[in-house]
């Protein structure tokens, strides 16, 4: 670690080094009139994306005391023509720069490593919401968007398949918030309740999920989850939810589509919290959707109303066929204002 940090300062110092000498070398060039005073915002910027903030501020003191040196030269050669907007333009790029590099002090990195660090969290979560490769004849998918477009998003899916493969545990879970917002919170949550998945029996998932939610004290911190464990062999299934909207299951004989009740608080608000279960089976043809709020839900949409909805859209999918039908969904139907999650199960009929 030691030797880490000191190749990082070597290297922050070479950036020093080398952009004190642009600013040499743009001071001579701007002595022959080659380059205007504005060019001094070149190394304003490098300096201010890739150095820590005391190296910013050294840097700025260099650029202040060449700029300085310049204008004095110029005027007692009478060669000064000076432009205060270019000083206006450096001045404020400087500050721009300076108030960069302090917001990444708090994140203990220089340069660009923050954003690195954020870019791997991103991925991570989003590793996180893949699901594992399931034998024949199953078919499985998960889709998740985020509100906006953005990066992060307060829904999250976690998945495991537990020691002897056996079964799947999916849990989809919807953290208090929106987009960047629940973004913190979701990266947090995954790992937890990942952590979780295969390693406690079934009916303590979400107590313990609710229990890890308590100690953490957020305040607003509370999330919504469906908690499934499925039999891969027999095809039996478990449904739990906290507080989310119900899972729904395809009968394919019938054609029709039944909704799993089960009942349960919101993660993070009750001790003690009891979350009652349903219980069914994937036949041959059969598929199960688990799915948050984001989905079925608006601002000018009842719940309700909205997994009426997601059902309608859904009867499509025993004729159009279930590949990429979790994407389709969620294309046709899901609201661009809110974070949304869909996991599609299907248990394909064998020829």
């Amino acid at each position: 670690m030691t030797s880490v940090l000191r190749r990082i300062r070597t290297a922050e110092a070479t950036w020093l080094v080398g952009l004190s000498l642009l600013c040499l070398v743009l001071a001579v060039l701007a002595a022959h009139e080659l380059v205007p005073l504005s060019s001094f915002v070149i190394p304003v910027l490098i300096g201010g994306l890739s150095l820590s903030w005391r190296s910013v501020l050294v840097l700025l003191a260099v650029v202040g005391a060449t700029l300085a040196m310049l204008i004095t030269l110029l005027g007692a050669l009478g060669l000064l023509r000076l432009r205060l907007g270019a000083l206006v333009v450096v001045a404020a790029t400087a500050l721009i720069m300076l108030w960069n590099a302090r917001s990444r002090t708090r994140l203990g990195v220089a340069g660009t490593r923050g954003e690195t660090m954020l870019i791997d969290l991103r991925d991570r979560l989003r590793s996180q919401g893949e699901l594992p490769e399931l034998p024949r004849p199953w078919y499985a998918e998960a889709v998740m968007r985020s509100a906006g477009g953005a990066s992060f998003a307060g829904d999250f899916m976690v998945a495991a398949r537990p020691p002897g493969g056996g079964a799947l545990e999916v849990a989809v879970v919807d953290v208090s918030g929106k987009g960047l917002a629940a973004g913190t919170r979701a990266l947090l949550l995954s790992g937890a309740f990942g952590g979780l998945l295969g390693s406690v029996p079934s009916g303590d998932f979400l107590p313990a999920a609710n229990d890890y939610l308590l100690r953490q004290d957020w305040g607003e911190g509370f999330a919504t989850a469906v908690y499934l464990k499925l039999d891969l062999r027999t095809g039996d299934f478990e449904v739990r939810t906290a507080g989310h909207p119900p899972a729904l299951q395809l009968h394919a004989g019938s054609g029709r589509w039944a909704v799993q009740a089960s009942e349960g608080p919101v993660l993070g608000l009750l001790q003690n919290a009891e979350f009652t279960i349903a219980r069914g089976r994937l036949l041959a043809g059969d598929a199960l959707l688990l799915y948050t709020d984001g989905l079925v839900e608006t601002p000018q949409r009842d719940i309700s109303l909205g997994i009426d909805k997601l059902l309608g859209e859904a009867e499509m999918l025993a004729t159009r066929g279930f590949d990429r039908g979790a994407t389709r969904l969620v294309e046709r139907i899901a609201s661009q204002h809110d974070d949304r999650a869909l996991v599609l199960l299907h248990r394909r009929v064998l020829g």
